[in-house]
């Protein structure tokens, strides 16, 4: 047995040792990997858009494959990667504003409105924007009967209309979450108070940059057959009121009945008017033009009411065309990286089914 001296020496000494191998382990340096060794990154590009597919009757059809498509971009064929079905994101714009509309009424805009909420699928998305003075979201993401609800409390009216800022605000409140399969619904004239052509033209060109189909409710056709009678020197047609109606109820009741009283022969002597009347018909000739492009080339549906109730009644062909949405991506030929800023392309999704139909237009727009 060892003696108690040279035990408490051996004890120490091993103490000693592990220490020492410790702290040589915590100063080994790592090793770094050389450059062969280091990962390669490889970056890959898609393009994503909304295809609508239907049967021969126009029924949604629930089983398309990605095989059954055929891309063609600016004359390159292209195998779609992918194809999923999600809900809808759906922001419906609401033009409530302008001082010359005449059968653009705010009941008729929030009537709209609700029948094409009514005609979504039950698990889809809704926000609601509106614009008159000024733009305003009253509904964030919901579902319908939340919407709905916001709509009846919330929904206003004005004198001005800010179409452009609209446009603007809408793009942005659609781009800043990561959604796909979005849709934006614009119930409007088309028209702005301030008429910033250039702007415009850029709302355009950002909506082109995105994979969002808008889809238009025109007021144009309605509205320009009301005034076309007001650009003539002598009409039958009573002339403007000089309030909407929302705007005359509100008002004393001799002012609300001298608003709407009726007039049976118009003499016009008043060129100014007349002008002024002459250049709105013509604003929305140039918004109608304006607005169906921009229906097109975002694979969106154009709808141009000749009544009311046409108005109401096409909300269920629209929310139909939303519900029949597919997501596709695919890898362009060529490399979007490669491309200068401003560049178009021109995308058709066609189909290699027998009795699918696919509706898919795409003119995208690369912004760096």
């Amino acid at each position: 047995m060892l003696s108690s001296p040279i035990k408490l020496f051996l004890q120490i000494l091993f103490v000693s040792l592990s220490m020492t191998v410790a702290a040589f382990a915590q100063k080994t340096p790592t090793p770094t990997p050389s450059t062969d060794e280091a990962t390669e990154k490889v970056f890959t590009e898609e393009i994503k858009l909304n295809v609508i597919a239907t049967d021969i009757d126009g029924k949604f059809v629930s089983d398309v494959k990605k095989e059954d498509l055929v891309i063609n971009e600016d004359g390159r064929l292209h195998q779609a990667n992918s194809i999923k079905r999600i809900p809808a994101n759906v922001l419906v714009v609401m033009d409530t504003g302008g001082e010359m509309r005449q059968v653009k009424g705010f009941k008729q805009t929030v009537d709209t409105t609700k029948s094409l909420i009514n005609a979504l699928q039950v698990e889809d998305s809704v926000a609601i924007m509106q614009y008159n003075d000024k733009v305003e979201i009253i509904a964030e993401w919901t579902n319908k009967e939340e919407a709905l609800t916001v709509l009846k409390s919330k929904a206003n009216f004005g004198k001005r209309s800010v179409f452009i800022d609209a446009l603007e605000t809408a793009t942005k409140f659609l781009q800043k979450n990561p959604l796909e399969n979005r849709h934006l619904v614009l119930i409007t004239d088309g028209t702005d108070t301030f008429n910033k052509l250039s702007e415009r033209d850029a709302a355009m060109k950002n909506l082109l940059a995105t994979s969002i189909n808008v889809h238009i409710i025109s007021y144009t056709q309605l509205e320009r057959a009301d005034i076309e009678p007001r650009t003539k020197g002598i009409s039958n047609t009573p002339p403007p009121k000089a309030l909407p109606d929302e705007v005359a109820a509100q008002m004393p009741n001799g002012v609300r009945d001298l608003n709407r009283a009726t007039r049976i022969l118009t003499i016009n002597t008043d060129r100014a008017f007349l002008r002024k009347m002459r250049k709105r018909k013509q604003d929305l000739i140039d918004s109608e033009k304006y607005l169906a492009a921009l229906a097109k080339d975002t694979n969106g549906e154009f709808i141009l009411p000749e009544t009311k109730q046409e108005m109401l009644d096409k909300t269920a062909l629209v929310a139909q065309i939303i519900d029949s949405s597919y997501v596709i991506t695919y890898t362009p030929k060529h490399p979007l990286i490669d491309s200068q800023t401003g560049e178009v392309r021109n995308i058709d999704v066609t189909s290699r089914r027998p009795n699918l139909l696919v509706q898919a237009h795409r003119k995208l727009v690369v912004i760096k």
